[in-house]
């Protein structure tokens, strides 16, 4: 169980050693911060970051003309330390690590100076026998044509720790005045009835991966079609065409409401139908959660202009003990389409109360978040996390 319980002052002989106490939480926190890795085709470059820190960085041969490596979002699917292709004549794919079930992955294999597998990452023996050593499945790639690198990012909507609020009860006479019964009925039993328990997350080592895209726009015209002939003015069938019968309710419901009778189909019009019909425009966009490549959460949120471009963001938490209430994100540009800072990409996305308390008490160290309009259908599946392809 962990207690949450709001800060106390302390005396100076209760905080001997912090120093030493502090470092290993520095310590445990770098071993808690994720694990990524970013490919950069234009420099033919693999970098891998643990969490905003570069910890190792090596030349790569990534897909000839004909067999481009695909740009996007990935995650590490499989690994195997001997593996032969099943695609290019039993190729051998050493220190493999699957990208795609489809044949990208990253391997060991000979590096010319210039694009040149079909479609793989190729890597140094050395280094890829390290990197096979260091990644664990699940974890994240990111490949782009420009270099990439984090960033850290700070704003309200990245989802931080869930503790619930402590209520303890004064001590100050000034608040319990000087009433003797009432002293001595605050007990530390009673005191503890108040602190606010939350119960351990059994998946607290397994990141999320988390994802957000717009919807598509709902139609118009079908939506107050349905409106109209649910407020009893005939608009006939809801096909999304405005007929003689969609005309002639939009003139009745002018009508009703004395409004200048035409049968036209304003913007004016439209917000007078759905304030009537007691209608509110849904969320315009999804968030979804994965867990071990098993969707577990999904809930409406909100996107400020999904017309306009957002490109695809990933922002990634840091590493945090279990009971904390605050984690660092970084950020990481892996389309740049659209907004190009990572503030101005958040600022546009609106998370409901009730869905920042809910991933609050399921995120973890090195949950990811993507933010993107492409569809990541076509190559996410039961044994994937979301897959993004930008090219």
């Amino acid at each position: 169980m962990i207690f949450a319980v709001s800060s106390l002052a302390v005396g100076s002989g209760m905080v001997s050693g912090a120093s030493a106490l502090e470092n290993q939480a520095e310590d445990k926190l770098d071993e808690l911060a994720p694990l990524h890795m970013l490919v950069s085709l234009d420099d033919q470059k693999i970098d891998v970051y643990r969490g905003g820190e570069l910890i190792r960085t090596s030349p790569i041969s990534s897909g000839k003309k004909g067999y481009s490596t695909p740009t996007g979002v990935f995650s590490i699917l499989e690994k195997r330390r001997r593996h032969f292709s099943n695609l290019y004549d039993d190729a051998p794919m050493p220190y493999m690590q699957r990208l795609t079930w489809s044949g990208v992955a990253l391997h060991q294999g000979h590096l010319p100076g210039y694009p040149a597998s079909h479609g793989c990452v190729r890597m140094p023996r050395d280094f890829a026998k390290d990197l096979f050593a260091l990644t664990k499945r699940g974890a994240q790639v990111i490949v782009t044509n420009e270099h990439a690198e984090p960033r850290r990012v700070d704003h309200p909507v990245l989802p931080q720790p869930y503790v619930p609020a402590t209520t303890l009860v004064s001590l100050s006479p000034a608040v319990i005045g000087f009433d003797a019964g009432l002293r001595g009925s605050l007990t530390s039993a009673a005191l503890q009835e108040n602190i606010q328990t939350v119960e351990p997350n059994p998946y607290f080592e397994h990141p999320l991966r988390m994802i957000i895209t717009p919807n598509k726009p709902i139609n118009k015209v079908k939506t107050v079609q349905r409106l109209l002939n649910r407020l009893g003015y005939r608009a006939g069938p809801v096909d999304g065409v405005i007929g003689r019968k969609t005309r002639a309710a939009i003139a009745l419901f002018q009508e009703g409401a004395e409004l200048p009778i035409n049968g036209n189909m304003s913007d004016f019009i439209v917000a007078r139908i759905f304030q009537e019909a007691g209608y509110e425009k849904p969320l315009n966009a999804t968030l979804r959660v994965r867990r071990k490549f098993r969707e577990v959460y999904s809930a409406p949120v909100f996107i400020e202009n999904p017309d306009v471009h957002v490109g695809t963001h990933v922002f990634t938490a840091l590493g945090f003990k279990e009971g904390e209430a605050r984690v660092s994100w970084i950020s990481v540009r892996a389309e740049d389409r659209g907004e190009r800072t990572p503030h101005a990409i958040l600022d546009r996305v609106d998370l409901p109360e009730k869905v920042r308390k809910d991933l609050g008490k399921i995120l973890t160290p090195g949950t990811s978040l993507i933010i993107t309009e492409r569809s990541f259908k076509r190559h996410t599946d039961l044994g994937t996390d979301f897959v993004v392809m930008t090219r």
